[in-house]
């Protein structure tokens, strides 16, 4: 059977191994990499966490991209998991997976041009009217010009531009003409109306960069509950089953890592001083 249909099966049909038994194929595969067999057994018995980042993934993906390829994506990166997890160092690998299978399907697709033609043609039009327009006006034109020299209306041409930036996964430092080395970059030629105060930012960096600091304080037992709580938003209960202990004792581990937190930011010496 192939992987990639073995997603799809009932879980029920995918026979659960034990612990030890899964322990023991670990062994195998640590002995011998290039055994496909245990491999391939550790993917059977790892496949529900694809099905799991798929899950959180596909809601704030374009119905462009079909969930088959996330899964097919998802399948690479747990082969690259397992093939690069190393048992002892005592992590869980169910926690190690998760990363690479979700940052394995993000790399994929921002890899890839999911625009349909008729959008990008639309936006291409409206590219070079912006830059015909900045020419002759020497400054950032505005819907409503854009839509003139277009001949269509200030809602269509606001219309192609949202269609774009929902679709598309670009750089802001991508170049308008690639083939100029004076063309302005795509974040030059944002209006930006809601920018924030310089200073709140700055503070705000602070305050990122303080609890980045106090994070890695934290025992690597608390700081992963509170990465798979917070990042990957997993519940007490699935963070449990994932580490392998009870709901109760993840809730009080959260609870005190949030405590140690809030004690670490507490301290003077923590801070960052400008």
């Amino acid at each position: 059977m192939d992987t990639l249909d073995s997603i799809k099966q009932p879980e029920q049909k995918i026979k659960k191994l034990s612990d030890s038994e899964v322990d023991v194929i670990w062994a195998q595969f640590v002995n011998d990499k290039k055994n496909k067999l245990h491999r391939d057994k550790l993917i059977i018995q790892y496949i529900y966490l694809i099905k799991y980042v798929v899950g959180r993934l596909r809601i704030n993906l374009p119905a462009t991209i079909s969930t088959d390829d996330i899964a097919g994506y998802g399948v690479e990166g747990l082969i690259d998991a397992i093939e690069r997890f190393v048992p002892s160092r005592g992590v869980r690998f169910e926690t190690y997976a998760v990363m690479r299978i979700r940052g394995s399907i993000i790399d994929k697709i921002r890899s890839q041009d999911w625009v349909p033609r008729g959008t990008r043609r639309k936006y291409k039009k409206i590219q070079n009217a912006i830059l015909k327009l900045q020419v002759s006006l020497g400054r950032m034109p505005t819907s409503q010009e854009i839509a003139v020299e277009l001949e269509t209306t200030k809602e269509k041409v606001e219309a192609s531009i949202n269609e774009m930036e929902s679709n598309n996964i670009i750089s802001l430092h991508d170049r308008r003409d690639s083939s100029s080395e004076g063309s302005l970059e795509i974040i030059d030629t944002i209006v930006d109306t809601k920018s924030t105060d310089p200073l709140q930012e700055l503070e705000a960096n602070d305050v990122k960069k303080s609890l980045s600091m106090a994070l890695s304080k934290l025992p690597e037992r608390e700081r992963m509950i509170l990465a798979l709580y917070y990042h990957e938003n997993m519940t007490l209960k699935e963070i449990g089953v994932a580490i392998s202990i009870s709901e109760s004792r993840v809730c009080q581990l959260h609870a005190q890592a949030i405590m140690k937190l809030r004690k670490l930011l507490n301290n003077k010496d923590l801070r960052l001083r400008k």
